[in-house]
């Protein structure tokens, strides 16, 4: 199949998964089209049958916010007639299956057609698409996609409540991991070498949005490392970066905090890692939660949203209500403090991990929606 895949290439879940799908497309020998205003975080140089489309935004003076969405959907027909693209997947309902509906119904107008197919992410649903301003536009987008999958049940339900299901019905696929690069065992501890081998390590990997609530992974960390001198490593960056480091300040626990920024690859990372703290206020599905428990580091977060379909509470982790920093931080020093129990909870995070949402089982699902979503001729 000839595939066009769009998606924000910045760092973030949903990026991650349509880029790393897409190579894992072109892996299995499928002609792999990305089309978006930058390359993919994770995306290397040059890959077998995988082609990138940049979207060139003109500025002019008449408008004072570029057009981005028509612009995508002028590249999208362009790479659609001169690619022979079957379909295009677009990672977030707005803008991109909006651009692709429009992109479609410029091709309909010369006789031609792509089936569009639409994988919900979270925010597109939970935050901006319930915007007033964009709601009517995200439910026209969702309703107009040949198919439209979520990354979880809880995502699914969400967005049957806010925008009804009077469009196609919605499959869920979760995220994935390569359990090949996430396996604890084949990286040398670099980071253990530089913050110290006898003290635990606590990670957080996020975009330090609001809804991470970085600052109670700051708190819970100061909770643990008054009992447990421990380290903390946060990965990432974004708006709330500042008001973690000033709480970590504020606290007295600066000095074993070490923010490292935005990482392409975190796997190394993560395989030095004790336990990995999610505290967030919602998630939709949690792939960096998945990404530490398939390198078996169990995950303590909160049962809201998605993560409880990911972390399986009291065997591969701990999940406990938003905000409850007394009780992830005494369910933190439970396990760190107990040896024999953090070795069985790793073994269980990471196989669990690869059973439930290995990359081949997960990339076989939308192959198989891609097919039944064509017509026949063309499979």
């Amino acid at each position: 199949m000839n595939i066009g895949i769009t998606c924000y290439p910045t760092y973030g879940g949903s990026g991650a998964v349509a880029t790393e799908l897409g190579i894992a497309l072109a892996e299995r020998g499928h002609e792999v089209h990305f089309i978006t205003y930058r390359q993919p975080f994770r995306l290397p140089s040059f890959l077998p049958r995988i082609f990138f489309h940049e979207v060139d935004v003109g500025r002019y003076p008449l408008f004072e916010f570029p057009p981005y969405d028509l612009a995508l959907a002028v590249r999208m027909h362009e790479v659609v007639r001169s690619h022979h693209l079957e379909l295009l997947h677009c990672h977030y309902a707005i803008p991109h299956a909006t651009s692709a509906w429009i992109a479609r119904e410029m091709l309909r107008e010369a006789g031609e057609d792509v089936h569009v197919i639409t994988t919900l992410h979270g925010t597109d649903i939970t935050i901006v698409g319930q915007d007033p301003s964009f709601y009517p536009i995200t439910k026209f987008s969702i309703e107009k996609s040949d198919r439209i999958t979520a990354v979880s049940q809880y995502l699914k339900e969400e967005t049957c409540r806010a925008f009804g299901c009077d469009g196609p019905a919605i499959d869920v696929i979760h995220n994935f991991i390569d359990p090949d690069v996430y396996n604890r065992e084949k990286y040398p501890s670099l980071l253990k070498k530089q913050v110290g081998q006898s003290k635990p390590i606590l990670m957080h990997v996020s975009n330090f949005r609001t809804v991470k609530r970085v600052r109670d992974v700051v708190r819970i960390f100061a909770e643990v490392n008054r009992e447990l001198p421990s380290v903390l490593v946060m990965i990432g960056d974004g708006p709330d970066r500042p008001a973690a480091e000033e709480e970590a300040r504020m606290l007295g626990v600066a000095d074993s905090v070490s923010f490292l920024g935005k990482l392409d690859q975190i796997a190394p990372l993560l395989a030095a890692a004790d336990l990995f703290l999610l505290p967030s206020q919602s998630e939709s599905f949690g792939l960096s939660a998945l990404e530490a428990l398939a390198s078996g580091v169990p995950v303590i977060g909160t049962d809201a949203g998605g993560l409880p379909e990911v972390v399986r509470d009291g065997e591969t982790g701990v999940l406990c209500g938003v905000g409850d920093i007394p009780g992830m931080a005494a369910a933190s020093l439970e396990i760190l403090q107990d040896r024999k129990r953090w070795s069985e909870m790793s073994k269980l995070a990471s196989a669990d991990a690869r059973e439930r949402f290995s990359r081949d089982a997960i990339v076989s699902k939308y192959e198989s929606l891609y097919r039944t979503s064509l017509p026949a001729k063309t499979t």
